[in-house]
Parts: structure tokens; sequence; C-alpha cells
């Protein structure tokens, strides 16, 4: 889940106590990891372009197969409440998915080389390398539900006292531990890959997800049955916990049937299943410009940091504007935005005497923080789709249908970059792939009427309903 996510999701019950030392410093671990795993990022990528050499079309192909295990979020949420591993419903998953996680990147660290000292061949290598990326990948996603929820329970406890300041700082330290994780690996995310090879980063970043695990025991949970004799949870909860998921699957499903709720989930889903052209654009970027991971790892920094220059933009001028016409203009200013990579492809920049890193830059910041504008208003209208009773489990659910549609709209541009024949050498069509894919962003708009209702207010009027 996204770090910008996390400030309206973190909102809800907890003891008179504040948190203790212990509990702010593992929900801050937790949340720092799960930005800092970034580091692994471009290990993956250049693993798979380099090592196995796959093309551009495959690359996108494989990069948005690898983000399935966040299309499921609610299951890990329903495995949580409702199966008890030891009877602890939060501290032991994140053990377990510490654990998965450490053993994944070992796998992609130490464990190929002895597989292919046995004479493994390369197509078997990459199936068992795709696995534990896919595993990994579900670990990180699997620590993120369950730090939610611990967040979830602890900020509605205080604000059901009236400690709204809590409350607050909790939401901060959530979204801020994972900023900062995310910008620090940022950098060495590539400048690592110029003096070792993806294999030691995935060494390195191993260490990352055991600390999960361990920083688990610093915080307060006690067993299920426990909390039942001490009457912190009644029979109600734990029934409602462990409701078959059949039975909450039926309660979403009646939810999602209704229309005020599923037309503006499936514009959002249409908004973000649009193709993308990404991996052919590494492929140029790294093939035929010639930059490098150190300089990708420059660029991943400033976007990432741009990122939030477009939380506080939006913050502090658009939150007062309807949700539906933030996502109608910033679709229509994005289209000619992103048709400036056709100066960097011709070269016809360097003739206007810009360099290729300046231009990439500039062209990356921009990008960054209009991204980060249209997103947010899709976390405000999601949240605002959640009906009172099933708001953590239907929220969950619309983000996991957000990926899903940026899994879709990654796999429909691998399909393009292969129609186009777009290879790791020949770029020629690239460009036509360029705007192609940022045209066809205009086309959801054509539905944009199915927000008529939920996205005629602003998150400002929103908030002030509540």
């Amino acid at each position: 889940m996204n770090s910008s996510l996390r400030r309206n999701v973190c909102a809800r019950r907890a003891r008179p106590n504040a948190p203790s030392t212990k509990y702010i410093v593992a929900i801050a671990t937790i949340y720092f990891v799960e930005g800092a795993l970034g580091l692994a990022r471009l290990a993956q990528t250049f693993l798979l372009k380099d090592e196995f050499k796959l093309g551009p079309a495959e690359l996108s192909a494989t990069l948005g197969l690898l983000s399935l295990p966040w299309t499921i979020k609610p299951l890990y949420g329903f495995l949580s409440d409702g199966f008890p591993i030891l009877g602890y419903r939060r501290r032991s998953y994140l053990v377990l998915a510490g654990i998965v996680g450490f053993l994944s990147y070992m796998v992609l660290a130490v464990g190929l080389d002895v597989i292919s000292a046995d004479g493994v061949d390369t197509s078997m290598s990459l199936t068992i390398t795709i696995i534990s990326l896919l595993l990994s990948s579900a670990s990180i996603a699997l620590s993120d539900v369950v730090a939610d929820g611990i967040v979830v329970q602890k900020t509605r406890d205080a604000s059901e006292q009236g400690d709204d300041a809590i409350a607050g700082g909790l939401q901060s330290l959530c979204w801020g531990s994972a900023a900062i994780g995310a910008l620090i690996s940022a950098y060495f995310s590539g400048s690592l890959l110029e003096h070792m090879s993806p294999r030691d980063v995935f060494g390195i970043a191993s260490v990352l997800p055991l600390a999960v695990s361990g920083i688990s025991f610093m915080i307060q949970e006690e067993p299920v049955e426990k909390q039942k004799i001490n009457g912190e949870v009644n029979d109600e909860e734990i029934e409602q916990a462990a409701a078959p998921v059949s039975e909450q699957m039926s309660s979403l499903w009646s939810a999602l049937r209704q229309p005020n709720i599923f037309k503006p989930v499936l514009f959002l889903f249409l908004w973000k299943a649009t193709p993308t052209s990404d991996g052919a654009m590494l492929y140029f970027m790294t093939n035929d410009i010639g930059f490098g991971p150190e300089f990708l790892g420059r660029v991943r920094l400033v976007t990432a940091a741009s990122s939030l220059l477009g939380v506080f933009l939006y913050n502090q001028y658009l939150r007062r504007v309807p949700i539906k016409d933030v996502l109608l203009w910033t679709s229509i200013v994005s289209v000619p935005l992103g048709l400036t990579q056709l100066l960097l492809i011709s070269h016809y920049n360097r003739e206007l005497g810009i360099p290729d890193g300046a231009f990439v830059f500039g062209d990356d910041v921009v990008l960054s923080i209009l991204g980060e504008i249209a997103f947010l208003p899709t976390l405000v209208l999601a949240a605002r789709l959640c009906p009172p009773g099933i708001e953590a489990v239907l929220f969950a659910t619309l983000m996991s249908i957000y990926n899903g549609a940026s899994t879709v709209g990654t796999e429909v541009g691998a399909f393009l970059t292969s129609l186009l024949s777009v290879t790791e050498s020949d770029f020629s069509n690239l460009a036509l792939l360029t705007i192609i894919c940022n045209v066809s962003s205009l086309l959801p708009l054509f539905f944009i009427g199915w927000l008529d209702g939920v996205g005629d207010e602003s998150q400002e009027e929103m908030e002030a309903k509540q």
C-alpha cells in the first residue's frame, strides 16, 4: 500500500494509556522497512534485464505479475483477523511475513548460485526467481496489512476517547516512517548496483524483513483467549473476526452491487488500467542513452521527493476543489506532459540544448508531482464510498482493485510493446508506443459521469460532514 494511503486509513479504538515508546518504535520500524525495501526494486529489474535477458515486453509483463500480491490484500486481513497463529492475530503474522521475506531474498542472493551449480537450466532458474520475488512482494503486503490493522485499532481507541492528538500522531508516524525509508533507499538502490551485483543487493535487503520479525515482539498483544477473559474483546467481536471468508465476501458483494459504489469503482479501475510504456522507456534510457543504475537511483530519489511536494500542493491548494474536477484536469494535463518524452526519444532535446539527464530529471519531477496530486483524490473517493460497518474491509478491497488495475495497465503496455516490436535494441516504434499510452489515458474520461454525486464534493467538504 502506498504511503499516502495510510494517512486516510489510519484513524479509529485503544486503551486509555498513550502508546508506549516500544510500541512507537515498533510501528515506525515496520513502516520504515516497508519503504526501505525499495532498495531491491532496481536490483530485481536489472536481474531480470541483464542476467535473464528479458526484453522490454517480457520485463513489463513480469513486473506486472509481481504486483499481484497487492491485489489480494483483503485476504491477508481475513486471515489475520479470523485465524490467529498460536493465539496471536498480529504479532504472529508479522513474524511470518518477516521470515518469508528474508528467505525469499536469500534465495535470490545465494540460492540461485547453488541452483545454477547443480546444472539447472535458465528457464527453471527464472521460474524460481519469479516465485521468490512474488513471495517477497507478498511478505511486504502482508506486513503492511497487519501493521495497518494495529494502527487502525490504536487510533480508533484514541479517537473514541477524544484524544485526537494521539490519533493524528500515529497517522503521521506511519506515513512519515515509510516516506523516510523510501527516500533513503531510492538513491542507494542505484548506487549499490554500480559496485555490486543485484544478488548482493538482495543479500543486504534480506536483513530488513528480519527486522520486522524481531521488532514485532515489542508490540503489546495478548492472546485472543486472554483478551476474552479480561473483557478486552467480546464474543461478538471474536465471532465477527472468525466469520467465514464466504460471509465477509457476501457482505462486500452486497456493497459493491450498489450503483453508487460500483460505478465510481469501475471508473477508477478504467482510469488506472490504461497502458504504460515504462518498461520500454527503461531499456531506451539504459541501452540507447546509456544511463546507469546510479543515475536511475538518483532519478528515483528526486521523484520520491517530488511526490512529497505533490502531497503538499494538493493539501495546500486542491483540498477545496471537487474531486471529479481534480481527476479530470490532471488526466488532461498529463497527456501533453507525458508526450514530452518524444523529445527525448527523438533526441530533439539535444538540439534544444537540454542534456538528456537534465531533461529526464525535469520531466520526472513534473510527472511525479502531477501523479501524486491525481492519486490523493482517489484515496479520498475510496474512503467516501465505504458504508458504515464494513469500512476497513471495503477500503482494502477498493485499494486492491486499484492495484489490480495498475497491473492490468502494465500488462496491456507489455502487450503493446510486443505488438509494436519494441525490443532492447530497436526503438523505432517507441514514439508510437508512447503516443498510444498517453492518449489512451483520456479514454476513461468518457465515463467520468459515473462519479456524479460522490465526486462532486471536495475533500474539505467531505471532512466537514463527518
